[in-house]
């Protein structure tokens, strides 16, 4: 059963209010006074239970709101990270089809020359190993990862650190214990 109730606050405002069906006689029995318990109480309880669904549909609505809000947050944040595999991607494939006349190894340090023709190539020897006789510009080193990938030389200190915790991890999970709830005790 619905009733429509003005608000105080917003007279314009009309708020359903559904109220749980009667029955006089549930199972054919009239087991209460149907005058007590169907009767129009005071018009202040209608209003006071329509305060109560207008806040709950704002609560859940400002709820639902919020949920969006991270989840569209999380969104632009998997986008970003989407954006810079590709343009890591694009660069390990770029540097991979530099000229090179040695088979390249993971782990070793490769330095990326460019001739006066534009030809980009890798050499094991770096600018200090030429000396003053460097024949042609130096853009830049680079370290080849297992994964096949390639790491700037300004980040190879700190890549090599977090590989070392990696490898940490990996050779002590034995030791973790079993544990249903998150447990980083001891990694770091």
């Amino acid at each position: 059963m619905d009733r429509t109730v003005s608000l105080p606050n917003q007279p314009d405002k009309k708020t359903v209010v559904t109220l749980v069906e009667t029955n006089n006689t549930p199972s054919g029995l009239e087991l209460v006074s149907s005058y007590q318990t169907n009767r129009v109480g005071d018009p202040m309880d209608l209003v006071s239970l329509a305060q109560q669904v207008q806040r709950a549909d704002e609560f859940v609505r400002s709820n639902a709101c919020n949920k969006l809000t991270v989840i569209a947050d999380q969104i632009r944040y998997l986008q970003e990270q989407a954006r810079k595999v590709l343009e890591d991607a694009k660069k390990d494939a770029d540097l991979h089809h530099a000229a090179c006349n040695v088979v390249k190894k993971p782990g070793n340090m490769y330095y990326l020359y460019m001739r006066e023709s534009g030809q980009r190539y890798f050499s094991i020897l770096s600018p200090q190993d030429w000396g003053t006789s460097c024949p042609h510009k130096f853009l830049g080193a680079y370290k080849l990862q297992y994964d096949m990938s390639w790491t700037p030389i300004e980040d190879v200190q700190k890549k090599d650190e977090e590989t070392a915790i990696f490898e940490k991890l990996l050779n002590h999970q034995a030791a973790l214990p079993a544990c249903t709830e998150p447990n980083f005790d001891g990694l770091s």
